[in-house]
């Protein structure tokens, strides 16, 4: 091997990136500062407000000190109310997601016009906030907990459908091959050869949006979807920030709760 060969070979400085690479990097960088500027000079925020935004926050904790613990047993109900509209919705979930799931992955989809329709509710459902399928069910059903508990199926419909119509598409399908050669139907090819498969997806995934839910389902209130949110609404709008501490510490034990509960049995489950 020549000089030359050698030092083409095995250059001397090693360099992680080509230039080209390198110049594309610095391209991306320099995009996404031109970005983040072009965002701040459009939204024309008033940043003279940051100047005594500690002074306001600390004046407003000060405002919810101490806590009117005697205001608990107000919201016993509407906290109660919460959780069922959170596990009623992801019930209602668990029927219509799996469904979708499996017209949604493309090895289990009859055909492609079924696939498309899977996918366009899976993206339509993740693509409208909680609150605003609460605002869109309080129209159809009125104020209250049923126009919550369908904004939380609504809404986590296309995220559980999604995670388990991916793991259907990752099965063995040779498994499925096998139960199709001993002349099963379709549908005993799925409860035998798929579903069995994905059920530790399922199950977590389930669990998962559940405690997802808690937390989501605290703010429907706030659009008359039922729930603890309607008297947070309230006692914010009066100003009664003692009442208002009550209930932040409430929700958060629910969701710390929701938390525990979900991370064991998704533990258990894998």
């Amino acid at each position: 091997m020549t000089v030359d060969e050698h030092a083409q070979k095995y250059p001397e400085v090693w360099k992680r990136f080509t230039p080209r690479q390198t110049l594309i990097r610095y391209a991306w960088y320099l995009g996404v500062v031109f970005v983040a500027i072009w965002s701040l000079d459009t939204l024309e925020i008033p940043w003279f407000y940051f100047l005594d935004a500690h002074e306001e926050a600390g004046d407003l904790f000060a405002r919810m000190i101490p806590p009117y613990w005697a205001f608990f047993g107000d919201i016993a109900g509407p906290l109660i109310e919460t959780i069922h509209i959170a596990t009623l919705g992801t019930a209602i979930t668990v029927l219509l997601a799996l469904p979708i799931a499996i017209i949604a992955a493309r090895n289990t989809t009859p055909n492609a016009f079924t696939w498309f329709i899977g996918r366009f509710i899976l993206v339509a459902s993740r693509s409208v906030n909680t609150v605003v399928w609460g605002l869109v069910f309080v129209a159809i059903f009125g104020p209250g907990p049923m126009a919550g508990i369908w904004s939380i199926a609504a809404r986590s419909i296309g995220f559980v459908g999604k995670l388990v119509a991916e793991a259907i598409e990752e099965i063995d399908q040779g498994m499925v091959e096998a139960i199709e050669a001993t002349g099963a139907s379709r549908l005993q090819v799925l409860l035998i050869g798929v579903i069995p498969q994905v059920l530790p997806v399922i199950f977590g995934t389930i669990v998962y949006r559940w405690d997802i839910n808690i937390r989501e389902s605290t703010v429907l209130g706030f659009v008359g979807a039922g729930g603890i949110g309607i008297v947070l609404y309230s006692s914010i709008n009066q100003f009664a920030w003692h009442e208002v501490s009550v209930m932040l510490i409430a929700i958060f034990g629910i969701v710390l709760v929701s938390e525990f509960v979900s991370a064991t049995v998704r533990n258990h489950i894998t």
